[in-house]
């Protein structure tokens, strides 16, 4: 696993790689995301692979939060169960400035009766923003469960409202 921490318009982000796809982007926390990736905080050297890899998302998230993309074309490799994994596939359907309810999204990949597990996997999204698990939102329209607070999901569902 190789990283490398960006800034932003959102503040530093750090991004994860496995190499060939980005398996992580994380809006805080570093410290404890990395010694839970196994890693311990500090430089690290960025092959030429990842340094490509890692500008491209740097290059589309600056877009993103500038307004000018709505979607993003990078490889990415989320690591979770296979429920976790198709519930991050769902949120990747969710159109750019539009949110769904968790009840919902449990019905997109047919489990209708899932949308706590829903919530639970929308939670453990490695891959902020660009899998935008920020466009849920509970049943009766509150923000609920963004990891990186709700200051940060109205910030980004204003963003996409706004364009």
């Amino acid at each position: 696993m190789r990283y490398t921490i960006i800034d932003s318009t959102l503040g530093r982000i750090l991004l994860t790689s496995d190499g060939d796809h980005l398996t992580g982007l994380y809006l805080d926390d570093f410290d404890r995301i990395l010694q839970r990736l196994g890693k311990t905080s500090g430089a690290k050297p960025i092959g030429d692979d990842e340094l490509g890899l890692f500008a491209a998302a740097g290059d589309q998230l600056a877009e993103y939060l500038a307004g000018t993309r709505t979607a993003f074309d990078l490889p990415l490799a989320p690591t979770g169960t296979e429920f976790q994994r198709d519930v991050w596939q769902a949120l990747t359907t969710i159109p750019y400035g539009t949110t769904a309810g968790y009840g919902e999204l449990a019905a997109w990949i047919d489990r209708p009766t899932a949308a706590r597990a829903v919530g639970a996997a929308n939670g453990r999204n490695p891959i902020s923003i660009i899998v935008p698990c920020h466009r849920v939102i509970g049943a009766n329209g509150a923000l609920t469960g963004y990891a990186w607070g709700e200051e940060k999901k109205r910030r980004l569902l204003d963003l996409e409202a706004g364009h």
